[in-house]
């Protein structure tokens, strides 16, 4: 599993035309990325197709332990391309503050830890999904980058994380 040390942010890599300063001032905090992860209700998704063709679709999602969890059909376009090509974006729906997660996936078999997940999605939406099946897939994001920034102070606010493995 990659290895993190949470509020280690630094500066991404921007085209000069950016803007992007390479002082510690104005670095967002992990916990402000961890509270949008947590609090947004919908998020994007954003795969590969076998063929390279790009897919984006809006999926539901929990933040538990610091990681993103999301549940698809094996059968769905996202399915399939999860299935021959793990990696993945997700992000927020807002361009205001910005969250973006770049990674792969992992199944989440049927264990403690996806009945924790089964629970914290049953009380954020109201819908109780059930067991990684034949059919149904759960999905941890294992985060390779994260950023984030806030519109309204960018480029001061431009924000990454990276995991070690």
């Amino acid at each position: 599993m990659a290895k993190f040390k949470r509020g280690q942010g630094k500066r991404p890599s921007m085209a000069a035309g950016y803007g992007i300063q390479q002082t510690e001032e104005g670095l967002l905090p992990w916990t402000w990325l961890s509270e949008r992860m947590a609090a947004s209700r919908s998020y994007w998704l954003a795969t590969v197709q076998p063929t390279g063709k790009p897919h984006a679709a809006p999926i539901w999602g929990i933040w538990l332990d610091e990681q993103f969890y999301f549940g698809t059909d094996r059968h769905s376009r996202k399915g399939k391309n999860l299935a021959a090509n793990p990696q993945a974006v997700v992000h927020l729906e807002s361009g205001d503050e910005v969250v973006i997660l770049e990674g792969y996936v992992e199944e989440v078999p049927d264990s403690p830890l996806h009945d924790r997940y089964t629970a914290v999605y049953e009380a954020k939406y109201h819908f109780r999904p059930g067991p990684p099946n034949e059919t149904a897939v759960t999905y941890r994001l294992v985060p390779t980058a994260a950023f984030a920034w806030l519109e309204s102070d960018f480029p001061n606010t431009a924000t990454r994380w990276e995991w070690r493995s």
